[in-house]
């Protein structure tokens, strides 16, 4: 099973700017985010817009957030670990409430507010014993798409990498970096043989963040039906760079002539690194209604339905390859000649269902339960002029399931002043099976089969525990919570193929390692109500 390289942004990118992280005030975050049915937080804005019903004064508030992480990545023997520590302002916002008079809606409010909703920051770095290369799979697809040495090769006026013939950009630079060498006409082999051993190292650096600005509107019915809407507009950023080298011996590697002619191929040690970046940025907007409703004062129900974000994005990328061949060849070639691929796509995030429960206990005690529900194979990419990329769409369908968010929170008031909180929230994994054993190609070329990263990652559950603490005086209030997160992700160098499969095992076919994050944010929130 060779797969084709396709024609179309890449599933692997539409999730990557799909996910929202767990961010918000400290008090919602020390509740584990389960406040669909409880409101007056100005993390509801963002949540369950019904949440501004619930208020009966104005309110002013900041949070400042520290996130320290540790991602760890083990193949095998081989275990290696990585830190990188940010921070940031979770959320900025304004609540205004204004009272009518009236029985039937005695308040009218308004709200906006700037909130941090996904941080992309992560690093990890890692090595192990190979189990095929990626030359070989870049020569499998090469040699089925029958592309010969001169459709690889600049000379004269001719440059491989903007012909409209559509050459892999990837197949161009393992060529003139001797990665690929040819066998036939239109065939190629790669460095690996059933002899080959070696070692294989990569570093990974991700940094990004959906930041979200929300103008939000609702009201209350009698006390009873609280009801909320609210638009966003959301501004992201992603970048990921990543540093892939294999070290091997008796590979099949190049041989030249005194003038530096190929002339076939022998035995030998190889070597090369495979520097690649993109870089992804945009905005978007999206609409979210919701209501709450408290039937008795110890209980309240909470709806809300978040339409799919809908983004125009701009992105760009590069490569190159530092190589060499023992005996007596090395350099270093990159894949565009100093310019960067450039296009621009539209997507459309999944829409989100969000249920919720709450009991208040006396004026002593809230426990809180959520349930969200996020169909990640919905997710839809588009080209610069609204077509869709079928291909590509599919692999969505192919690589992700829906996810479910659980979320159970629960605070104590110790006094008029002091309360203490807690909570926890698990995220199911968003990947199907097939996607995280390497069951199934996974494709990673872009549109035009331009794109030079050919590794990716699929994630595993998500959990969070959290704890926290409040004061209030008067008007003033200070809370603090203190969230781990702990995700296990799988990480593969690339596509399983069939030209390094062991048997029919097509899970033990590419370089692959878990990828353990674990991180502990200090979270701080300060503010007025008035």
């Amino acid at each position: 099973m060779l797969p084709a390289l396709m024609f179309g942004q890449t599933a692997i990118d539409a999730y990557n700017l799909s996910q929202s992280d767990f961010k918000g005030t400290a008090r919602f975050m020390s509740m584990g985010g389960a406040f669909t049915s409880l409101g007056g937080d100005l993390s509801t804005l963002n949540q369950n817009p019904a949440g501004i019903g619930v208020y009966r004064s104005s309110e002013i508030g900041v949070t400042l957030g520290l996130d320290i992480a540790s991602t760890k990545s083990s193949n095998g023997a081989f275990s290696m670990s990585k830190n990188k520590t940010t921070f940031n302002c979770n959320n900025f916002g304004y609540i205004g409430a204004v009272y009518t008079g009236s029985d039937v809606m005695p308040y009218f409010n308004w709200g906006a507010s700037y909130s941090r909703v996904a941080d992309f920051n992560r690093a990890y770095k890692g090595k192990g014993a190979m189990t095929g290369s990626l030359s070989n799979y870049i020569a499998g697809y090469t040699s089925a798409e029958s592309w010969n040495s001169e459709d690889l090769t600049a000379y004269d006026s001719f440059n491989p990498y903007m012909e409209p013939m559509g050459t892999p950009w990837m197949s161009i630079l393992a060529y003139n970096s001797y990665l690929i060498n040819p066998t036939g006409a239109t065939s190629y082999s790669g460095l690996w043989n059933n002899k080959t051993s070696g070692e294989m190292t990569f570093d990974v650096h991700e940094k990004g963040y959906t930041d979200e600005y929300s103008i939000n509107f609702g009201g209350n019915f009698a006390n009873i039906v609280y009801w909320g809407m609210g638009f966003g507009i959301t501004d992201i950023y992603y970048r990921s760079s990543v540093y892939y080298t294999e070290d091997m011996s008796n590979a099949t590697i190049p041989s030249l002539d005194a003038n530096n002619n190929y002339v076939g191929t022998r035995d030998g040690g190889a070597g090369f690194g495979l520097d690649s970046w993109k870089s992804i940025s945009g905005s978007g907007f999206n609409f979210k209604i919701g209501t709450i409703i408290k039937p008795i004062n110890e209980l309240r129900i909470g709806l809300a339905v978040h339409t799919p974000t809908y983004y125009n994005l701009k992105q760009e990328g590069w490569a190159g390859v530092d190589y060499g061949y023992n005996p007596n060849i090395e350099g270093f070639v990159q894949t565009n000649d100093g310019y960067a691929d450039y296009f621009e796509w539209k997507l459309r995030t999944p829409w989100r269902l969000l249920t919720g429960i709450s009991g208040v206990i006396g004026k002593k005690a809230i426990v809180s339960l959520d349930y969200e529900y996020r169909p990640m194979q919905n997710m839809t990419v588009k080209d610069q002029n609204g077509r869709n990329w079928t291909d590509v769409n599919d692999d969505v369908k192919t690589y992700y399931n829906a996810m479910s968010i659980v979320r159970v929170g629960a605070e104590y008031r110790l006094s008029p002043q002091w309360s203490v909180r807690a909570g926890y929230q698990i995220q199911t994994s968003p990947s199907t099976t097939v996607a995280l054993n390497g069951e199934t190609p996974v494709f990673t070329s872009g549109p035009d089969d331009t794109e030079t990263t050919p590794s990716y990652s699929f994630d595993k559950s998500t959990q969070y525990i959290s704890f926290g603490l409040g004061y209030r005086y008067k008007s003033f209030y200070v809370d603090a919570a203190y969230v781990n997160k702990q995700r296990e992700s799988q990480w593969r160098a690339f596509t399983p193929n069939d030209y390094t499969k062991v048997g029919n095992n097509y899970q033990e076919s590419s370089p692959h390692s878990k990828i353990n994050l674990s991180s502990n944010q200090i979270v701080l929130s300060l503010g007025v109500k008035f």
